[in-house]
């Protein structure tokens, strides 16, 4: 194939179009309208021009398609909706703990009231709706942990060294808020490091707040279990590694070892400095 889209092709065969328009590579502009009268692919100017307009069109269909059937916009999906699951199932719970509450002797709080209100036989059509409600509190909470078993198979496929190193679902998070593998991988690590603490940042940024040390990292273990004067060194430390993870999984896929051990090597220092102080 010449540098011309079109050049050789039958002007009814849209999919090797769209094809050309997605893979095609010019070294210098010319004068492809021309080309194509010449060539007999189109009759005139306008009818190139057509022929262009539905080729970029079916082009970014297809290219718009695939970047939303990808890995890393599934986790997204799914870490959201475990979220939601989560959030509807905990606040319908509490809803149904006052009314099984009125309703049957004993009845417990949580997920777990819930699932003791749904082996209860109603004896009346109002206890049947409690019920009902209960049933549907189970089936929320059943969904999420669905969920969460499905981020933890997908993750370390989709992002092998930030699932290894964060954890599948706290890796899932931090693409989620980034809006993709690709930007995660494009941020800097002090990026990463305050991601899902926004509403933090900007309360600092307006001057009522102290800079936020970290965000959604803190609920991993190298944060949340190193003493609180160290937080923010063990943020950095993990957060640095992270970056460099998400950058790996994007621009490579490979499990890289090297950085996990970089990582312990580094939070060892941080920790032996706490213990030495005590």
């Amino acid at each position: 194939m010449s540098d011309a889209w079109f050049d050789g092709l039958d002007p009814g065969d849209g999919e090797t179009a769209t094809e050309r328009v997605r893979e095609g590579r010019a070294d210098a502009p010319d004068d492809w309208p021309a080309l194509a009268v010449e060539s007999g692919f189109a009759a005139d100017e306008e009818e190139y021009y057509d022929a262009l307009h539905a080729a970029t069109m079916a082009a970014t269909r297809a290219a718009v398609t695939e970047a939303e059937r990808a890995g890393d916009k599934q986790l997204i999906h799914a870490v959201r909706a475990m979220d939601d699951c989560e959030r509807t199932a905990n606040e319908l719970a509490e809803r149904l703990a006052e009314w099984a509450g009125s309703l049957f002797e004993e009845a417990g709080t949580g997920i777990d009231g819930a699932r003791a209100v749904v082996d209860r036989e109603p004896a009346d059509p109002t206890e049947q709706r409690a019920v009902a409600l209960a049933e549907r509190v189970v089936a929320l909470a059943d969904e999420r942990d669905d969920l969460r078993a499905y981020i933890e198979r997908t993750a370390p496929e989709v992002a092998p060294n930030l699932a290894h190193l964060a954890g599948p679902v706290l890796a899932a998070r931090l693409i989620a808020l980034a809006g993709g593998l690709g930007s995660l991988a494009k941020k800097p690590s002090g990026t990463l490091q305050v991601l899902g603490a926004e509403d933090a940042l900007f309360a600092h940024l307006r001057g009522r707040a102290p800079s936020p040390k970290h965000g959604v990292i803190y609920t991993h273990e190298y944060v949340r279990g190193t003493r609180r004067e160290d937080r923010g060194s063990a943020a950095r430390a993990l957060a640095g590694k992270l970056s460099i993870a998400a950058r790996s999984d994007y621009y490579k896929g490979e499990l890289n070892p090297d950085i996990e051990r970089q990582l312990e090597d580094r939070m060892a220092t941080i920790r032996a400095r706490g213990e030495a102080d005590e």
